[in-house]
């Protein structure tokens, strides 16, 4: 008999959970695993922020693949996925490449959501991968280093426009006004030069945080020199800056050397090109986290639309949840691959949110208390190394340099 071959796109958080979980429970020949990724390394979207501000170097937040796969049980495959065709059981690659599979995990993350603001793709920038954070840090130390050399100085060369006060939001600002005064000094530039603008369309920052923590939150990053818009939506981004707009206002511009787009994503572009049907990107999935009419595909992880029942809102797309949706999924892959019929339905067991504040603040409510300063900021450390344990063990955990952060 022939084995099943099982192909998993994504080497995010919810797919790389899906193989190591897999490779453990599955004995060497029972399946055919395939991994699909477009890089040959996994970085860890928590800590992106951290790159994007330059705070902590790219290179510290990746690791190899290969690091945490049993090569007896999981071929690697580095190629970037077109399109599925799910009527035929085929992943099509871009290099014109076609994988065959019996059953399917897509795990493909996100790409930034612009709602179709105009100038958005064209000047600003987005938090998504590694190199993306490369590049903001570097563009950011740019604008530093011209605005040394100018004989006529723009000021607003130093403005940097964070769009979008959610999770991704809070935790770059936090690491900015870490930032910021080191490149001052390392540039000569007088710390009042730097204005640094957050903007924010709804009405409040950070939903899913008790308010008293945000309070704190925002009351230290606008001690640090944050200057908050919120309720005030973009209705355009040029070259100069961005033009915002409060709810019945008038439109206003905002001149910066650097925008950041940070106000929300969809799932990966590959999901619409594949025909299934979305919402932003997303697949609205089973209990079991199948695609309705494909029990063979399993869709998790930020690619995945769940409603949470409590609030009868879609669960946000997290690392905590991506990562329990890839040990659901190997566990449901198990049973078919051995013939059961039962699948196991997903339950999002809710462990507690840190959200970071700079080096050593932050705030959370983990496992129902409420934390802040420099115990929120231990807590996101201990959240930080329970993520790479529960993927690579103590090996993972103990081989990455301690994280430092550049003078």
């Amino acid at each position: 008999m022939e084995k099943p071959k099982v192909v998993i796109l994504g080497a995010g958080y919810g797919g790389l959970m899906t193989v190591t979980r897999l490779q453990k429970q599955l004995a060497k020949g029972e399946a055919d695993i395939t991994l699909v990724n477009k890089n040959d390394y996994h970085y860890e979207t928590t800590w992106l922020h951290e790159a994007s501000a330059g705070t902590l170097h790219h290179d510290r937040v990746r690791y190899p693949i290969q690091n945490v796969l049993n090569k007896n049980k999981v071929q690697f495959k580095q190629a970037e996925v077109k399109r599925i065709n799910k009527d035929a059981n085929i992943v099509v690659l871009k290099d014109g490449e076609e994988l065959p599979y019996d059953y399917l995990v897509i795990a493909l993350g996100s790409n930034a959501e612009t709602f179709g603001i105009e100038g958005l793709k064209e000047h600003t920038f987005s938090i998504t991968d590694v190199s993306a954070a490369q590049k903001i840090r570097e563009h950011i130390e740019r604008q530093f280093d011209a605005y040394r050399r100018e004989n006529d100085k723009d000021d607003n060369r130093l403005t940097i426009v964070v769009v979008g006060a959610g999770f991704t939001g809070i935790e770059f600002l936090g690491e900015l006004v870490n930032r910021i005064p080191a490149l001052c000094k390392e540039y000569g530039i007088p710390r009042d030069k730097v204005r640094i603008v957050s903007i924010e369309s709804n009405p409040i920052v950070l939903p899913q945080f008790d308010r008293e923590l945000v309070d704190y939150a925002l009351s230290y990053l606008e001690s640090k020199g944050v200057e908050f818009h919120i309720g005030t939506a973009v209705k355009k981004a040029t070259k100069d800056g961005v033009w915002a707009c409060k709810k019945g206002g008038e439109p206003y511009e905002i001149k910066s050397g650097t925008v950041i787009w940070s106000a929300g994503v969809r799932g990966n572009s590959v999901i619409d090109a594949s025909g299934f049907e979305t919402v932003r990107g997303r697949v609205k999935v089973k209990p079991d986290l199948t695609v309705p009419g494909y029990e063979n595909v399993f869709v998790i992880g930020d690619c995945a639309l769940i409603i949470n029942k409590d609030t009868n809102r879609p669960y946000p797309p997290t690392a905590q949840m991506a990562m329990q949706h890839g040990e659901v999924c190997a566990r449901n892959l198990l049973k078919k691959i051995h013939g059961e019929e039962s699948l196991e339905a997903f339950t999002f067991n809710d462990k507690g949110t840190v959200c970071s504040l700079g080096e050593d603040n932050a705030i959370g409510i983990v496992f129902g208390k409420k934390l802040k300063g420099t115990s929120a900021s231990v807590m996101k450390k201990v959240v930080d190394d329970r993520a790479l344990f529960m993927i690579g063990g103590t090996r993972l955990v103990l081989e990455p340099l301690p994280k430092c952060y550049i003078p």
